[in-house]
């Protein structure tokens, strides 16, 4: 089994507890042994993010915000993104979803690109990187033998990263292990996340329960940094697979205190 690279927790896999006790969510989130989280729409929440951060000890080095849409800032202009996310300790804001529409063409990749690089250049500003995530379609559109995410790639600046999702990608009829190897040292975060590997989110189950390779696709992501569990969906109660999910990919060190106490999903 290779090295466990460094773990975080995708928040939105725990949103319905964090609606209902952010700050009890957050320390559960703690106790499981999580010393990292990628919020969700941090600006929405940046006071209560803030105060769960520094009562816990949690470190959020990712997050995820749909800085590319105007509509999904609620009138915050990017300087107000990237200041606020400065101020929360939030080094890589990852925008995770551009309209499938705009994957179909070369020219709309390239509006995609151009957006970015100029969001990156508002970011540097604010001492702050940036990134994109994907879906399923950004690899379902294939043109001229490239899918849409690797066309986006070539046209990125450096600066700018992905987070692959690799369980999308697989959904996708991508050979992630391939997929990675062409897309190279752009990709610093995975989400790692498992299941029978099917559109359907309400099928994904604890990482290591599922048919993803979780091993073989860190492996192959070179230039790791972060690796964030994330579910989209669970039929069981959530907290389970949180805590089967790190137990997996930490060769079962969880806090035993974790297991049956605190805020459930």
């Amino acid at each position: 089994m290779p090295t466990t690279p460094p773990l975080s927790l995708q928040l939105y896999t725990v949103r319905e507890a964090l609606d209902a006790d952010f700050a009890g969510t957050m320390q559960r989130v703690s106790d499981i042994g999580f010393t990292r989280v990628e919020p969700y729409d941090f600006l929405a929440r940046a006071d209560a993010l803030a105060t769960a951060l520094a009562a816990t000890g949690l470190t959020a080095p990712s997050a995820h915000l749909r800085f590319l849409d105007a509509d999904s800032r609620a009138g915050a202009s990017l300087d107000d993104v990237f200041a606020t996310a400065a101020q929360l300790g939030i080094p890589t804001v990852i925008d995770p979803f551009v309209d499938p529409a705009k994957w179909l063409s070369v020219a709309d990749i390239q509006s995609t690109a151009d957006a970015l690089n100029a969001a990156a250049e508002v970011a540097v500003k604010h001492g702050i990187r940036i990134g994109y995530h994907n879906h399923w379609f950004e690899l379902e559109s294939v043109i001229g033998g490239r899918t849409g995410l690797e066309i986006l790639s070539s046209h990125l600046n450096p600066a700018v990263i992905l987070e692959l999702d690799t369980y999308w990608a697989a959904a996708a009829g991508q050979d992630l292990v391939a997929l990675l190897g062409r897309l190279g040292d752009r990709v610093r975060l995975l989400h790692i996340k498992d299941g029978p590997i099917e559109p359907d989110p309400a099928s994904q189950q604890a990482v290591g329960h599922g048919n993803m390779p979780v091993w073989e696709i860190i492996a192959a992501a070179t230039s790791l940094e972060l690796a964030v569990v994330e579910l989209d969906d669970f039929a069981g109660e959530m907290f389970d697979a949180v805590i089967d999910s790190f137990a997996y990919l930490t060769g079962g060190a969880v806090n035993a205190g974790a297991v049956n106490t605190g805020a459930s999903a």
